[in-house]
Formats: C-alpha cells, structure tokens, sequence
C-alpha cells in the first residue's frame, strides 16, 4: 500500500467499498487474495484480485446489479458490488471488474484524488 494515496471519500464509505471488495474476494478465493492501494494519475486506485473462478463479462455485469446473486447456495444478499457501484457513481469513481493474473476476478477502482493528494501530485 502507497501510504501517500489519499482520496476524497468519506471513511465509513471508503471502509464499505474496501469491506464488500474484500468480502466478495475472500469468498471465491481458493487460496489467494492480493489488495493493492496505489496513487495514480489524477486519484487512487485500489484493486483487489483473487484466484477463484472468476466471472464472464456477463455476469460482471449482472453482478453490479441490486439484489443480483450470482451463487445462491452461499448467504449473501447479492448487494456488494453494486454498492461499490453506488460508491463510485456519488463519488466520480470508476469501477472496472476483469480477469486477475491469478485467474479469477480483478475488481479495479479508481477514486478521484483529495486536495491534499492533487497538492502533493503537483510538487512532486
């Protein structure tokens, strides 16, 4: 983790974002899941990767879905992703679900920078 990331996010709201990211990940993984925070152009991104089963570009997309569960014989009330969705959509992120290197599914966020961050981007 880049201890100089900083992004313009509320804390509790931040903590859900990473909570169901994490939660979905550790779920499917079969022995791995990695959790990078990095500064990036302009923001943050976080990325959380697993080497689960993965998803095909269809069920990424039901999956962002309210209500939408892709496995119904684990509890779960199908609204993770699509609250990280509500997440980036009040806060002008972005959210990108693929495959991971590890093979299973990489969830890819981009969050705009804090003022403190933009300042720190600019003078070095």
């Amino acid at each position: 983790m880049d201890p100089t990331a900083t992004a313009r996010i509320d804390p509790q709201d931040l903590q859900e974002l990473v909570g169901n990211l994490l939660e979905n990940a550790l779920r499917w993984a079969e022995t791995r899941v990695i959790f990078v925070v990095r500064r990036a152009e302009h923001g943050v991104r976080l990325r959380v990767e697993d080497d689960g089963p993965g998803m095909t570009r269809a069920q990424s997309e039901s999956a962002l879905a309210r209500g939408v569960r892709l496995d119904t014989s684990a509890a779960g009330s199908g609204l993770g992703l699509a609250i990280v969705e509500d997440l980036m959509a009040l806060y002008g992120g972005e959210l990108t679900l693929d495959r991971a290197p590890l093979g299973g599914l990489a969830a890819d966020v981009w969050l705009p920078a804090s003022p403190v961050s933009a300042q720190l981007e600019k003078s070095g």
